[in-house]
């Protein structure tokens, strides 16, 4: 089935009618043959295709291309020059339509991808299959257009609106922590000046990097004792890779923390998105390289993981 759907000849398709309304509808730009993947995933979502286009001619299709759902991008074996000129112009074709993207990377090209699109609307694919492609269109077009519920549903797609809604509950987890108004066990915990000081510590003590440093380390041993996959934890493990580089002065770039979040590039990638949008990391570009950007804990969620130390400290046990 998948041999014939790359096997389409995706010319024939270009006149496809342009979506009307509401209607669902992907825009693929890839350089062929990488383009077979995705032009396959497309057509298994069911969502109305508009068509491939080349790296080299996708300037110009942006310019004239009307009400488009989802663009999907296959950037591998794409040349860095042509990347930092289409991407940025991409995102803002996207930001000024409501449009969704989807982007199939390689490793390499995460910091360059990462920096170039800044906050646009996208899902970062890193070596993924056409099962990965099916289900990151799939949610892009559920989020395009909210009404279509049953466009191209699987378990996949189920689960990444599950990840929502757990970046949602941490999120609101720890402004409950820095608040002081959250029952996690410690009476009188919470950040100085928010809304009142801890009872029996007036005074925060000093948090020292090698403390979160050996719990990061400790964390990395189970899975070497039990094997990895089973200690999935990547919200939790790049915060506590942020929260060190913070207290080291620090930077870290996104490649570098999806390999702290030890989990595939894929999955770190979403986390990183999501944990963004929900106000806990910031993007900053790199001033000397624009085709860098660093990660970096907000206010909030800084305040939050110093509140978290205080209170295993005033519980007498180790962060975990």
């Amino acid at each position: 089935m998948m041999q014939a759907l790359t096997a389409l000849d995706a010319s024939a398709l270009q006149g496809a009618a342009q979506p009307r309304g509401n209607d669902a509808s992907i825009l693929l730009i890839a350089d062929a043959p990488t383009g077979a993947d995705g032009r396959a995933a497309a057509m298994a979502t069911g969502a109305r295709w508009l068509g491939e286009v080349a790296w080299t001619d996708a300037r110009l299709r942006l310019e004239q291309q009307g009400l488009v759902s989802v663009v999907l991008a296959e950037t591998q074996g794409v040349a860095d020059e042509l990347l930092e000129q289409i991407l940025p112009r991409l995102a803002a074709f996207a930001a000024g339509g409501g449009t969704r993207l989807v982007i199939a990377l390689e490793p390499a090209q995460i910091d360059l991808v990462s920096a170039t699109l800044g906050t646009a609307p996208v899902d970062l694919l890193c070596t993924a299959s056409i099962g990965d492609r099916i289900a990151a269109l799939s949610v892009a077009l559920y989020q395009a257009l909210p009404r279509l519920h049953d466009v191209g549903a699987t378990n996949e797609t189920a689960r990444l609106m599950r990840l929502n809604e757990e970046i949602a509950r941490i999120a609101e987890a720890l402004t409950r922590l820095i608040r002081g108004d959250d029952d996690i066990g410690v009476r009188g915990v919470g950040e100085p000046g928010l809304s009142y000081r801890a009872v029996s510590t007036p005074a925060r003590t000093e948090i020292r990097v090698r403390e979160i440093r050996d719990a990061i380390r400790a964390r990395r041993l189970r899975d070497q004792v039990f094997g990895p996959g089973l200690f999935e934890d990547p919200a939790w493990d790049m915060l506590l890779d942020l929260f060190a580089a913070e207290l080291e002065r620090v930077q870290v770039s996104v490649s570098s923390l999806c390999i702290a979040a030890a989990v595939a590039p894929t999955t770190a990638l979403r986390w990183i998105a999501r944990m963004t949008e929900a106000g806990l990391f910031e993007r900053r570009p790199d001033p000397f390289d624009r085709r860098r950007a660093f990660m970096a804990l907000s206010a909030r969620a800084s305040a939050g993981m110093r509140s978290y130390v205080d209170a295993v400290r005033h519980a007498g046990t180790g962060i975990a």
